[in-house]
C-alpha cells in the first residue's frame, strides 16, 4: 500500500480522526515556526519543543485510532470513542500551547492556583482518555473480523498503549520526570530525555508505541503466526520492563 491509498482509505474508515490527525499536523507547523521565532526557554529547551512533540505524537494517536476503530463493527462504539479521543487530546493539546505561550511549564506545574487548574484538567482528560482506550482493548476481545496474527498484534499494541499510562501516572504523581537529577538537564536532541540520570519518558514512549511497533512488526514479518506475534509481544514487554528498570534506578538510556 503506497502512502496516498493508506491516507486515501484511512478517510473512508474514519474522517472525523483523519482531520483530527491533519489539524494536528497545521499545529506542528505553527510549533516549528514559533520555535525559529521565540527563544523562550522551558526547563532549558525552547517552550515549542514539547508541542511538536505532542502534535507528532496524537497524530500518529488519531491516524492510529482511525484505522484499527475500523475493525470494530458497531458504527455507534466507532463514533463514541472518536469523539472521545479527539475532545481529550484537544484540551491536552491546547493547554500545552497555551502554557508554551505563557513561558511556563504545562506538566507537573503548580507554581499558581491557575497552573494547578491547567495541570488537573490536563490529569482529568487523560483519565477519561486511559478509560476510552481500555474501552477500545475490551471491543478487540470481542468478534472482530480480521486475521489472527494482525488481531493479536492490534491486541497486545492496545494493552501496551494502556500500560505506557502508568509510566505517565507515576510521572504525574512525582511532579517529575527525572530520576537521580532535576528536571531540565541535558538531554538528547529534540527527545530531551535526560543523558545524565534515568528518565521515565524513555520506557513511557516506548510502552505507549508499543501500539505501532508491534502490528507494524507483524505485517512485516510475522502475518501467518500469532505465535512469532506473542512471543515478539513477550520480548518487546522485557524491553519496556528493562527501560523502566533504568529510569527507576537512575540510568539514562543514552549517556552522552
Amino acid at each position: 500500500m503506497t502512502l496516498p491509498d493508506f491516507f486515501k482509505e484511512l478517510k473512508k474508515r474514519n474522517p472525523l480522526l483523519y482531520n483530527f490527525g491533519w489539524f494536528n499536523v497545521i499545529l506542528l507547523v505553527i510549533a516549528i515556526v514559533l520555535c525559529t521565532v521565540d527563544n523562550t526557554q522551558i526547563t532549558g529547551i525552547n517552550a515549542w519543543i514539547k508541542p511538536m512533540k505532542f502534535a507528532i505524537s496524537i497524530t500518529v494517536y488519531a491516524w492510529t485510532f482511525g484505522w484499527i476503530l475500523h475493525y470494530i463493527p458497531n458504527q455507534k462504539q466507532i463514533n463514541f470513542i472518536s469523539r472521545g479521543v479527539v475532545i481529550c487530546m484537544l484540551v491536552e493539546n491546547s493547554l500545552i500551547f497555551m502554557q508554551a505561550a505563557r513561558g511556563v511549564r504545562s506538566h507537573y506545574n503548580i507554581t499558581t492556583v491557575f497552573d494547578i487548574a491547567v495541570f488537573n484538567t490536563m490529569g482529568i482528560f487523560i483519565l477519561i482518555n486511559t478509560f476510552i482506550i481500555l474501552y477500545t482493548i475490551i471491543l478487540f476481545f470481542q468478534k472482530i473480523e480480521l486475521e489472527t496474527p494482525l488481531l493479536w498484534a492490534w491486541r497486545a499494541g492496545l494493552i501496551f498503549f494502556f500500560l505506557g499510562g502508568i509510566s505517565g501516572g507515576i510521572m504525574a504523581g512525582a511532579l517529575h520526570h527525572t530520576i537521580g537529577a532535576a528536571d531540565g538537564g541535558p538531554g538528547l536532541p529534540f527527545l530531551n530525555w535526560s543523558t545524565l540520570a534515568g528518565d521515565l519518558r524513555s520506557p513511557h514512549f516506548i510502552t505507549m508505541h508499543g501500539l505501532q511497533a508491534i502490528p507494524l512488526t507483524t505485517l512485516l514479518f510475522f502475518r501467518s503466526s500469532r505465535s512469532l506475534v506473542l512471543l515478539f509481544s513477550v520480548a518487546y514487554l522485557g524491553l519496556c520492563l528493562w527501560l523502566h528498570w533504568l529510569a527507576f534506578s537512575g540510568i539514562p538510556v543514552i549517556s552522552i
